[in-house]
This record gives C-alpha cells, structure tokens and sequence, in this order.
C-alpha cells in the first residue's frame, strides 16, 4: 500500500527533519549567538521537510510500490547532485568525489535501514 509506505515516511521524516533543525540550533548557538542560531535552524529543517516530500511524493503519485520506490532513488540522486555541484562549485571542491562519496554513504544507509527493517517485521510478525 503505496499510502501506507507515504505515511510512514511522512512522519517519520518530518520527526527527522526536527530533530535535525534542533540540532542545528543547538550547534550554532553554541558556536556564535542567538539569531544566526535560530535562522539556521530554520533553513536546515526547511530544506529537509522539503527533501522528505520529494522522497515521499512518488509514494503519492504512483500505486506501484516498485515504480514508487525507483523514483525515489532517482529523486534522491538528484538531490545529491543538486547539492554537491553546488557545494563543489562555491568551495571549489572536485564534485565527482564528494558525489560518489555522498550517494553510496546514503543509498549505503537507505540499504541497511532496508534490511533492518525488514528483520525487525520477521521478528515482530507484522504483515501489511
């Protein structure tokens, strides 16, 4: 159920991104004062609730989980390279290493919490 798997990914990132704008927050605070603290947080958590509708939204669009599931890969390469060809062009930084780097770390992460997943629905004898 391709709505299920939307709803879970919904919540699930949306409670990421804020744990992830909090900790920007506390990070920056700590680092320089109040306002570039709260202005960070802000970006940050933007632009993960951004990223986590872009990765849920074939879920929304296309009844095949399969279908749903390679659109997001997709989305979620581009997005990486989006990012990286930015980041390598104001650092000046070679952008096919920080590339490959960035999406075998998170299609590396993607695969494992798969499968940990995956072990815990055995475990657990859940069947959607």
């Amino acid at each position: 159920n391709t709505r299920l798997i939307a709803l879970a990914g919904l919540i699930t990132g949306i409670a990421a991104s804020l744990s992830m704008a909090a900790s920007e927050y506390l990070s920056t605070r700590t680092e320089q004062d109040n306002t570039r603290a709260l202005k960070s947080s802000l970006y940050t958590g933007g632009a993960y609730v951004f990223t986590v509708a872009c990765l849920v939204l074939p879920y929304l669009v296309f009844s095949n989980y399969v279908v749903s599931l390679v659109f997001t890969i997709v989305a979620a390469i581009f997005i990486i390279l989006v990012f990286n060809f930015y980041i390598s062009v104001a650092k000046d930084l070679s952008f096919k290493e920080r590339f490959f780097e960035m999406a075998g770390i998170s299609l590396g992460v993607a695969v494992i919490s798969f499968i940990i997943g995956y072990l815990i629905r055995l475990f657990l004898g859940v069947d959607i």
